[in-house]
């Protein structure tokens, strides 16, 4: 008798996990997650300023040329910075009316996560995990994965 029951199969074959160490993978997904970057944060209202903080501690100069050419290689960091916030934007665009949306991200919260503070704050302080967290967060919320 086994002592521990089966997992249970499933029918869906798993995803393929993206390695972002690869370079030919940077290459492939930067430009458009630079892009996407950049439309998330002219729908949410984000100042450069704060944005060059999500994106890690950007200066100036490299913030302003990829925001006038996107095509370029983003390091692993970024990326993976860019890519939590794209599910944020997915999961609050999937909760919320499209102008709620839009503002959560600035309007104080009273969930205990965010103290009273702004989802924003929260996020520029806490750096990844923070995005990490706040993605599960509104994952949960939506009922997803």
């Amino acid at each position: 008798m086994a002592l521990y029951a089966e997992y249970p199969a499933t029918r869906y074959e798993p995803s393929p996990l993206v390695d972002l160490t690869a370079k030919a993978e940077r290459e492939r997904l930067s430009p458009s997650a630079v892009r996407a970057f950049f439309n998330i944060i002219a729908r949410w209202s984000i100042r450069d300023e704060d944005a060059r903080v999500l994106l890690g501690g950007m200066s100036n100069g490299p913030y302003y040329e990829m925001k006038k050419n996107p095509d370029r290689v983003l390091d692993t960091d970024r990326l993976l910075r860019i890519s939590y916030l794209i599910g944020i934007f997915k999961a609050l665009n999937i909760l919320y009316s499209k102008k709620l949306a839009d503002r959560w991200i600035q309007l104080p919260n009273s969930n205990r996560i965010f103290r009273g503070q702004t989802p924003l704050v929260y996020l520029i302080k806490g750096g990844l995990p923070a995005m990490e967290t706040v993605r599960r967060l509104l994952d949960a919320r939506r009922g997803g994965v």
